[in-house]
């Protein structure tokens, strides 16, 4: 496992020297709004319509990826010059990115929850502290990016039905990249299809047993003043009684594989 981890920086410093040597310049602050068109042909090429993904093609084409990372890693979003869903479509993609990139490094395996474990990993508690991504001048592990980045700055429960954690109980990873110019549009076609998806969620007008995602996360789906059901009706097709029954189904983190 500790040579998992040294290949976690042997990796990251691959991609950045390799963007060096082609004469990539450094990040700066006002990086423009990078093209996710790499991803994009990426996810349409490795991603079903069930959001499972094909790790192994995703494999023979991992340079293409690397460089779509160093494309990411030059390109630090500004908030003086950025609109707000163009950082934020920015930062789902990265996240969901280095999340392919850090099973890739490490496939074949059963679960992204095998990575980082075992009594020689002293220095990491998960797979989400491994301080893999560099971008601009800031080193980041997947935590820093969801919690201390898009939950804290952005405040959009949805990004929940976005961000992808390769476990099958995660949301579907969706078959193109996230953009500024489309974001709500996309947000809100997750959010339905997540909450409407029989396999995450058991909704009827008595009773729900939904993703855990709605317990871990109850405070992001709580605001103002709303409750966990007021959240699932402004998706669910089923409208679910305000006292109904609440419940979680058990959490699958088998790798989403197809």
């Amino acid at each position: 496992m500790v040579k998992c981890f040294i290949k976690y920086s042997c990796f990251v410093l691959l991609f950045l020297s390799s963007a060096s040597c082609n004469g990539v310049d450094a990040p700066t602050s006002n990086s423009p709004v990078p093209s996710h068109e790499l991803w994009d042909q990426l996810l349409k090429k490795y991603v079903n319509e069930d959001g499972r993904v094909n790790y192994k093609g995703f494999k023979k084409d991992e340079e293409k990826l690397k460089e779509y990372l160093s494309i990411l890693s030059k390109s630090a979003p500004d908030p003086a010059s950025w609109s707000n869903d163009d950082r934020l479509a920015y930062w789902i993609n990265a996240y969901n990115a280095f999340t392919i990139a850090l099973i890739l490094e490490n496939y074949p395996v059963k679960s992204i929850k095998d990575i980082g474990s075992g009594p020689l990993i002293t220095f990491v508690n998960s797979p989400w502290d491994i301080k893999f991504i560099e971008i601009g001048d800031e080193k980041y592990d997947l935590n820093n990016i969801e919690h201390g980045i898009i939950r804290k700055d952005f405040n959009d429960p949805r990004i929940h039905f976005a961000l992808v954690c390769a476990a099958k109980s995660c949301p579907e990873l969706r078959k193109e990249a996230y953009t500024g110019a489309r974001l709500n549009k996309q947000l809100e076609e997750e959010a339905i299809a997540f909450i409407n998806d029989p396999v995450r969620n058991r909704i009827s007008k008595d009773k729900a047993v939904v993703s855990k995602y709605f317990t871990w996360y109850a405070g992001d789906f709580k605001q103002n003043g709303k409750s966990v059901i007021d959240y699932l009706n402004q998706y669910a097709k089923i409208k679910i009684n305000p006292d109904a029954e609440l419940d979680f189904l058990e959490y699958d983190w088998s790798l989403n594989e197809r």
